[in-house]
């Protein structure tokens, strides 16, 4: 009597399907996966100082840098609506501004330098894009200007 074993039943033919939730692990996760250490280790042979330390130092290191991510995640999102603010010193000032810009000719595209100057009369913010309104009624954006000057009286 021979025996064969099905090529069904081969592992390399099994689909193998993670069933977990993220992708990635936080320090909830860290901190459940430590108590449950602690809660099934052997009583007699306890876990060694040295690697509860350690799990303890990673733990903190998650924990520090998860704080600090949040921390520059809104000192980045502060300064971009502080910059109006900032701007808000060019009202009164003289400016002057270049900007180029491409259009399509007959013999390709062009490059285009549009320049101009006046008093900052008024500032204001559309989403990340600061704009500043001068005296003669052109608004520019804040990252064409070229120099910024006391007016003449």
């Amino acid at each position: 009597m021979v025996n064969k074993i099905d090529s069904s039943l081969y592992l390399s033919n099994k689909i193998t399907q993670r069933n977990t939730g993220q992708q990635t692990l936080g320090k909830d996760d860290f901190l459940k996966i430590l108590m449950t250490q602690l809660q099934h280790q052997d009583p007699l042979n306890p876990m060694e100082d040295k690697e509860f330390i350690s799990q303890m130092a990673s733990f903190s290191s998650l924990e520090q840098m998860t704080n600090m991510s949040k921390m520059l995640e809104k000192f980045i999102s502060s300064q971009g609506s502080d910059s109006i603010f900032r701007f808000s010193e060019l009202i009164g000032k003289k400016i002057e501004w270049s900007d180029v810009s491409y259009v399509e000719a007959k013999d390709g595209i062009r490059e285009v330098m549009t320049t101009g100057q006046g008093i900052v009369k008024s500032v204001s913010q559309r989403g990340n894009e600061t704009l500043v309104e001068l005296d003669n009624g052109d608004v520019i954006s804040s990252k064409v200007i070229s120099k910024i000057s006391v007016p003449d009286k």
